[in-house]
């Protein structure tokens, strides 16, 4: 028997130990499956092996879920978990620990470096798996992966080589994300853009023939020691007259062009801007354009180069300082002005980017673009929801070369290799002969992650059971932030090296944020720890709150009452089940199918064995569109206010002491029925909870997680529509009684005037739902019933006659001097807020107090006018 309270935190752990100790989270073997099976592959997007769980980890429950419906769906289903290295950032943390001791990883070089990378790894690293269990996950962990693991690096290094030897794969000069802290490109993704106070500085270019000058407006004036053109709107005639002419720049006397370029806002600043190729991405594409030449005035350690001539040696703030000194001096200083402006820094250590142009490897991404972009046109990949087909394909249309190399120790090193002779070498193995060494470089972490829907099947070996079992998978979950980092460059290597779709699907879930909508960060203080909420509430309330409100590709606002309120369902699902074992002690004895026929039903067992089955069709269908949220909400309802609410209610007319036995024993059946079923639709959703159920029924399918999906059966529509009758007459009824104050244990008596009759089983639902005395029903009103209350149901007049301490009259008398005190009331607030003059000067908090206390004022009226016509 269950215990008598739920309580979570003592047996989600035992549950999940029951899964993984048992093997369950594996693919069924094909001898178990029942006939052909179809497969279901669902691989885990990895969370960074330096990770924590956090709310983002949290929307994960959407993957499980649609993993847990497959299984017991009947589908061969594989949920491959794993982690990603996460080259910079697990480098960062590593080098942060040896610095406390006063050591850098130049101090150690780098094989004792990666030493400890890896020693830091194996007793930290798997600190977000053994979270991820917390949540629920059912991934197969004996086949968990890593993007560092011996497979995953030996399907990196093919990859690079193919692509290589096919002429995608190129080492050449182009401009990047810098950061001078962590001594390497980092991916634009990895560039966060923080809006900062600075100064906008006006120089003046004086044009080379005197005729005039250029006024340029800047945020970075120490730059201007490496401009190659001044650029203005091709199409601004305040400039026209200067394209085609050069100007003098500044402090060092060259001659720059001015050159007129689309590109160029000129609302900004003065609608002329200098262009620096080296150290700006928007000024490296105009000078492609103008063909202007290149000047690097910035080192990679951020420090001005013998370019700079005289401020040659100086670090970018130095240079900043003597570079204004200088204009001022010279008269090209025309103003300084506060200016606020977003500026790139670097996600992990914050130190502003600089753009560099540097030798680095490239994918050249316009061939593979183009069938990644035909994969989503002719609908073997779909986008869900299908409005991201717009941005997928205008970030393929106009997608760069892909920067792939990284200045790090820790990640995929890159399989090139070079001999003094100046021969380049690419090869998934090192060469034999000697002379040779291999790229310092270290491969973008996105690399690794691009395979990932088929390295982590096994690719590239040729015969490979797991890779020809599951490959193209079904469906990617993530988030649609990373539509272009992540989900389009698995589209495009998939297509590649494998000649397929990496997935069918791909669900596009959106943010969790806080409840005002905001991002969750800590510098907010809106961030919440899922662990500390699992710990209050449980796994199954919290996943069962994400999923109620995840709509594809929408934000989510997350509050942590959502969370407490479905901690309140799943006490209710612990309760329900309670009663119904104590009820039907031989449980584990009843048939758990439909029963059959439903002609020897009572009208309330039709209806709620009807009203399963459209459930358990709903609930598949809505799971099957991506809708988890419908799913999920239609489960609530069902279960709590028709289940619960309702048919408990009647159930234990049939299972009191003094019930017919072949009654008792039908009533059981129909419980089990449904409580079973329930809990088979439940379980992706209360995974723990549902299973720790499943448990103490002793069902003939041992395990919940692996039992059959419910199948639809037949549905009554004759029993759903006389019950919604019966339930509104209910409703009708307790509400007459909760309004004027009738005790719930006063037996009242009704007269039912209308047709048609209801049936015996109809007025015993109603009696016994709406605590009645006797029931009348009259075809039409014979007399007047004294001190009765009035109301209409359908085409039932329904009178509900009161105790003989109810004083109809003064009761009217109360309701109606009510209602005139609150009319004026209302009326007074209505004209106060006619009132322009006050709405104007008033707070504005007391004006919307106002018009709230307006409303509901106005809902109270309504009411009473309601009340009172019940009296009439």
């Amino acid at each position: 028997m269950l215990d008598k309270g739920y309580t979570p935190s003592t047996l989600e752990d035992s549950i999940y130990h029951l899964w993984e100790s048992n093997n369950l989270f594996a693919p069924a073997t094909a001898d178990a499956m029942e006939g052909e099976s179809e497969t279901y592959c669902l691989i885990m997007p990895p969370p960074n092996v330096t990770g924590k769980l956090h709310m983002g980890h949290a929307m994960y429950v959407v993957q499980d879920i649609l993993v847990r419906y497959h299984r017991m769906a009947g589908f061969r289903t594989l949920y491959l978990p794993g982690t990603d290295h996460a080259g910079i950032a697990t480098q960062n943390v590593v080098e942060k620990q040896l610095a406390k001791d006063g050591v850098s990883r130049h101090d150690l070089g780098r094989e004792q470096f990666l030493k400890k990378v890896w020693e830091w790894k194996e007793e930290s690293g798997t600190t977000i798996t053994k979270q991820l269990r917390k949540l629920g996950m059912s991934c197969d962990w004996t086949r968990e992966r890593f993007t560092l693991d011996d497979h995953s690096s030996a399907a990196v290094r093919e990859a690079f080589v193919k692509l290589y030897e096919k002429d995608l794969i190129y080492r050449g000069y182009y401009i990047v994300n810098w950061c001078p802290r962590c001594q390497s490109v980092i991916a634009d993704d990895e560039v966060e853009h923080k809006t900062m106070q600075s100064f906008l500085w006006h120089i003046r270019y004086p044009m080379a023939d005197e005729r005039g000058k250029i006024v340029v407006a800047t945020t970075r004036p120490e730059t201007m020691l490496g401009d190659t053109g001044v650029a203005v709107h091709d199409g601004d005639i305040r400039y026209k007259q200067f394209i085609g002419h050069n100007v003098r720049l500044p402090l060092s006397n060259r001659l720059i062009p001015v050159v007129g370029d689309h590109a160029v806002d000129p609302k900004f600043g003065t609608g002329a801007v200098k262009v620096t190729p080296s150290h700006d991405f928007n000024d490296y594409e105009m000078a492609k354009r103008h063909e202007l030449p290149h000047l690097q005035v910035l080192d990679l350690q951020n420090t001005m180069t013998k370019e700079a001539g005289a401020f040659a040696g100086m670090s970018v703030e130095e240079a900043r300082v003597a570079v204004e000194e200088a204009l001022r001096e010279g008269g090209f200083l025309e103003k300084k002005e506060p200016y606020e402006h977003s500026v790139g820094v670097c996600y992990r250590c914050h130190t502003t980017i600089q753009p560099q142009v540097s030798r680095q490897w490239f994918v050249r991404s316009q061939p593979l673009a183009q069938a990644a972009i035909a994969m989503v046109k002719s609908g073997k990949i779909k986008i869900i929801p299908k409005r991201f087909n717009k941005i997928y394909f205008q970030w393929l249309d106009n997608i760069r070369d892909w920067c792939i190399s990284r200045q790090l120790w820790w990640g995929h090193r890159i399989p090139v290799y070079y001999n003094d002779a100046g021969e380049v070498r690419a090869s998934t193995t090192p060469p034999a002969e000697s002379g040779w060494h291999q790229d310092e470089d270290v491969l973008d972490t996105w690399f690794s992650s691009a395979l990932w829907p088929f390295s982590t099947l096994g690719w590239p070996e040729g015969d490979n059971a797991d890779l020809d079992e599951f490959f193209p998978t079904s469906v990617l979950v993530t988030a649609y932030d990373i539509l272009f980092f992540w989900v389009e460059r698995m589209a495009m290597l998939g297509v590649e090296c494998t000649g397929e779709i990496p997935f069918h699907h791909v669900l596009l879930t959106g943010l969790v944020r806080d409840e005002q909508g905001r991002k969750m960060s800590k510098s907010l203080g809106n961030a919440l720890d899922p662990l500390e909420i699992i710990k209050e509430y449980g796994a199954d309330a919290l996943r069962y709150s994400l999923v109620a409100a995840v709509s594809p590709g929408n934000d989510l606002n997350y509050s942590i009452p959502k969370t407490q309120g479905y901690r309140y369902f799943a006490n209710k699902v612990w309760n329900a089940a309670r009663f119904v074992m104590m009820k039907c002690p031989d449980i584990a004895k009843v048939s758990h199918t439909p029963p059959s026929p439903m002609t020897k039903l009572s009208m309330a067992q039709r209806w709620i064995v009807s009203r399963l089955h459209q459930v358990v069709g709903s609930t598949t269908k809505n799971i099957q569109r991506y809708e988890l949220s419908e799913a999920a909400l239609g489960l609530y309802d069902f279960f709590w206010h028709e289940f619960c609410d309702w048919y408990l209610e009647i159930a234990k007319i049939n299972l009191s002491d003094d019930a017919d036995p072949a009654a008792k024993k039908l009533e059981e059946t129909i419980l089990s029925y449904v409580l079973c079923t329930s809990l088979k639709l439940l379980h992706p959703f209360l995974p723990f909870l549902t299973e720790a159920i499943w448990q103490e029924l002793g069902h003939e399918e041992k395990y919940l997680i692996t039992a059959s999906w419910p199948k639809t059966g037949k549905v009554s529509k004759t029993s759903l529509d006389d019950f919604a009758r019966i339930k509104r007459l209910v409703t009708e009824i307790r509400t007459l009684r909760s309004t004027f104050g009738v005790k719930p244990s006063a037996k009242l008596d009704v007269f039912i005037i209308g047709e048609p009759f209801l049936s015996e089983d109809e007025l015993s639902y109603l009696q016994n739902l709406a605590s009645l005395g006797g029931i009348v029903q009259q075809e039409n009103a014979l007399h007047s019933i004294p001190n009765s209350l009035k109301t209409v149901v359908d085409s039932y007049e329904i009178l509900l006659q009161m105790g003989d301490d109810f004083d109809k009259t003064a009761e009217t008398a109360r309701i109606q001097k009510e209602i005139g005190e609150l009319t004026a009331y209302h009326d007074r607030l209505a004209k106060e807020l006619s009132n322009k003059q006050f709405v104007s000067k008033a707070p504005k908090q007391v004006v919307e107090g106002k018009q709230k206390t307006l409303v509901e004022t106005s809902e109270k009226v309504r009411k009473l006018q309601q009340q009172a016509k019940m009296l009439a």
